[in-house]
């Protein structure tokens, strides 16, 4: 059994989907591990590192011939048309938007597993990906937030005179948004939070933030079985743009990380709000690649409007490649764990399995999830 890391081709990607680490690990599974020439270049792993953790650097082809190969994004129609038939694909495969490479994963009988697609149960959480990464993008983004602020974040007495705290709000509170919060707080930030689900507001409260929310017979309702928001209503919408458009104005740094997944992301800053702030206040919009929170924001850029920056940075975890690269190896070497027979030391799927039936794609020339039929 070959197991193979394959080289991202996405020039916004920095991150690889195993660490000479991780190599370890998955040779104790009993797979021979194939790392593309390069793969780890831009997370900081050399090719040298991988060899002495017992792996073989090759070219890419090899590598696509593997059993089974790892991805962090999914490559080219091309390249999957040259994996080897019946092999196993792991990656954030982003099934919403690509299923244009469905037809190819199924006429190459190519088992494809989501990693996004990984359930929220106890069981699943070393797995998480959305979680390991969510949590660097919402770190990250209060440092982006930090280096683009004009003024210090913690408040500071002197001789001179006081400086006053910094005021963050943080606009959906998952696992980014905690992150998010906590990490303000840590650079001494005065800290206040929204989300349409009631639960979160003892998070945020734990974490020392002030909540606020819209709280009506809808909000009770907020969240689905798997932990994440739903899509309100236009009525909850107009009462919750009401709410944000209050408290913008106070504000100094804006962090946007509501998502909803499937669908385009809410806007919750609009033009009108952008421009009730002060100028050299910061707005991060971790929600950019998905349409945004805010419709000024703009994938890749910085944008500057009447003096709000508006950041809009594409793949946020993969700006601090190396954490974010050995989170999302770790969560694959467990999700292995399940599909491989360690006394074996071959492929064995469980199709009874929760994890499994949540996260497999395709299988066998055929599209596996309903949703996605």
């Amino acid at each position: 059994m070959q197991i193979s890391i394959i080289k991202e081709e996405d020039t916004n990607e920095q991150r690889v989907a195993s660490i000479p680490e991780t190599v370890k690990l998955l040779a104790r599974l009993g797979a021979e591990i194939l790392v593309e020439k390069g793969a780890g270049d831009l997370s900081g792993y050399r090719d040298d590192d991988y060899k002495l953790a017992g792996a073989k650097i090759t070219d890419r082809l090899e590598c696509l011939k593997a059993d089974i190969c790892l991805c962090v994004r999914i490559f080219s129609r091309e390249d999957i048309r040259k994996m080897k038939s019946g092999a196993i694909l792991i990656g954030i495969l982003n099934p919403y938007e690509n299923k244009d490479h469905f037809d190819d994963l199924n006429d190459n009988k190519i088992t494809s597993c989501c990693m996004e697609l990984i359930p929220r149960i106890s069981r699943a959480q070393s797995m998480d990906v959305l979680s390991s990464q969510a949590n660097l993008a919402g770190y990250k983004a209060v440092i982006d937030a930090a280096e683009k602020f004009s003024k210090a974040f913690p408040m500071m007495m002197t001789a001179a005179g006081r400086v006053n705290p910094a005021k963050v709000m943080v606009l959906g509170v998952g696992v980014a948004g905690l992150q998010a919060i906590a990490t303000a707080k840590r650079l001494g930030a005065v800290v206040s939070a929204t989300d349409v689900r009631s639960t979160t507001k003892e998070q945020v409260e734990s974490l020392g933030a002030k909540f606020i929310m819209v709280e009506d017979e809808e909000s009770k309702k907020a969240e689905t079985s798997g932990g994440y928001a739903k899509e309100m209503s236009d009525e909850y919408k107009k009462k919750q743009s009401m709410l944000i458009s209050e408290t913008l104005s106070k504000q100094d740094i804006v962090i946007c990380t509501a998502l909803v997944p499937g669908k385009k992301a809410p806007i919750l800053v609009t033009q009108d709000m952008v421009e009730t702030m002060v100028k050299g206040s910061v707005i991060v919009d971790l929600a950019v690649e998905s349409g945004g929170n805010c419709p000024l924001s703009k994938t890749g850029e910085v944008v500057n409007h009447n003096g709000v920056l508006i950041l809009g940075y594409a793949n946020v975890p993969g700006r601090v490649a190396k954490d974010a690269s050995a989170l999302y190896a770790k969560n694959i070497v467990n999700f292995l764990s399940i599909m491989i027979d360690k006394e074996e030391k071959k492929i064995n799927i469980d199709w009874d399995d929760e994890i499994i039936k949540s996260v497999i794609l395709s299988h066998q020339g055929n599209i596996k999830l309903e949703k996605f039929k």
